[in-house]
């Protein structure tokens, strides 16, 4: 409700000749003529009066622009939003002529949603902004601007499905966009839709890339490399999460930073203690830590997936029983776990479901669905104790040949053949 000074000087402008001007000055001195705590409904006030009569379209595009101007200067974001709103409705019934003033408002308001920290109600709010419009014409950078603001702002509140939506417009213009800082926000909103939705190779990928960017400061290019490590150190076990893992443990930077024992532990296949997993899990975000189907965590079910690599280097062949005690699970989900990892190609063996043993075999998997499996090939192990004592006989064979060539006396008086 309009306060008396304002409610009298909007008769004396009904009764005008010119009214725009009338307007005008009364929106030029509304600050003035009203106390901060009457100013968001006077405001609400004028606005409706300028609609109500119905000026002609130029005249009260003109003074609507004024009126956005005047929604800056409230103090309080609760009034913006208020006040904000209120003119969003009037402007809907005429949405055609006044989408610049409708962009204006909710940019307003999307700023005080994002100062008290309602990072949902933000993103809605500019969702709501034209971007393709006949009557508007936006430049590429812009657009990719405000699609990369709504992605962030959905990204706060973990909705990443929204998130990757927006960001997949900004995906189809962002290589026309010269602007750093905003190549940078969409490298990492891409990053962290990776994260979030547990693809964590390519957000290791990500995070890293970032990490050497000059742009940002020292501290911000570690934590990002901080999280790299995190999402490599998630990942599947496996050929591909070798690499990343190669990658980030020569990363010169990495020996820094908390994350480093666990990484040089994982890259160098060796096995992780509940106490090393346990505290790496506390620098992890929520999702990170969210469980699986199966109940188990990510962390959990990455860190048994890493044991039983470490475990392939150690045994040639290893009961379920015994693998089950290793990795923390009974002898059935230890088989099924290393079953899982052959047949998707990430480990290289065979198992003996009547012995209950699992043979392991030298070589790298290749990643590829089905790689994994070892022929079990009758004979074999005893062709491979014949290679082993052919190869010491000959290494012998070797050592001798080289004493008669060296010391012939003393071959001569010590060998007994």
């Amino acid at each position: 409700m309009a306060s008396p000074k304002i409610a009298s000087a909007l008769q004396q402008i009904a009764g005008s000749s010119d009214k725009q001007q009338g307007y005008e000055s009364l929106l030029a001195q509304i600050e003035q003529a009203s106390s901060p705590t009457q100013l968001p409904g006077d405001l609400i006030a004028v606005i409706d009066a300028i609609f109500a009569d119905s000026l002609g379209i130029v005249a009260t595009r003109s003074l609507a622009g004024i009126f956005v101007k005047k929604i800056q200067t409230l103090s309080s974001n609760d009034a913006k939003i208020a006040v904000g709103e209120h003119a969003l409705n009037i402007f809907t019934s005429q949405a055609s002529s006044f989408e610049e003033q409708n962009a204006q408002v909710r940019e307003l308001m999307a700023d005080a949603y994002e100062d008290d920290e309602d990072n949902l109600a933000a993103a809605k709010v500019l969702a709501g902004i034209p971007l393709e419009s006949s009557q508007r014409k936006v430049v590429n950078e812009d657009k990719v601007k405000f699609w990369i603001r709504i992605t962030r702002n959905y990204l706060e509140v973990d909705d990443t499905t929204l998130a990757e939506q927006y960001l997949n417009k900004a995906k189809n213009l962002i290589y026309t966009v010269s602007d750093r800082d905003l190549n940078l926000h969409f490298k990492l909103c891409q990053a962290r839709i990776q994260d979030a939705r547990r693809n964590f190779l390519a957000a290791a990928q990500g995070y890293q890339d970032i990490s050497f960017l000059p742009v940002i400061a020292e501290e911000e290019r570690l934590h990002t490399l901080s999280m790299a490590i995190k999402c490599a150190v998630l990942a599947p076990a496996g050929p591909q999460r070798s690499r990343t893992l190669g990658r980030l443990y020569k990363d010169e930077r990495a020996v820094t930073l908390d994350e480093f024992p666990i990484l040089e532990k994982m890259f160098l296949d060796r096995l992780l203690s509940p106490e090393e997993v346990a505290k790496f899990a506390e620098g992890l975000a929520v999702h990170q830590l969210a469980r699986t189907s199966d109940g188990s965590t990510v962390l959990a079910k990455a860190v048994v997936e890493h044991n039983l690599r470490g475990a392939s280097r150690l045994y040639n062949n290893i009961s379920f029983d015994a693998l089950g005690l290793l990795l923390g699970l009974d002898g059935d989900k230890a088989e099924e776990t290393t079953a899982r990892m052959i047949e998707q190609g990430r480990l290289v063996g065979r198992i003996d479901q009547i012995e209950r043993v699992i043979w392991f075999e030298g070589g790298e998997a290749t990643g590829e669905k089905g790689s994994g499996r070892a022929e079990g090939v009758v004979g074999k192990e005893l062709r491979k104790w014949d290679s082993n004592v052919q190869g010491l006989a000959e290494e012998v064979e070797k050592v001798t040949s080289e004493l008669q060539l060296r010391y012939p006396d003393f071959v001569a008086a010590n060998l007994v053949v």
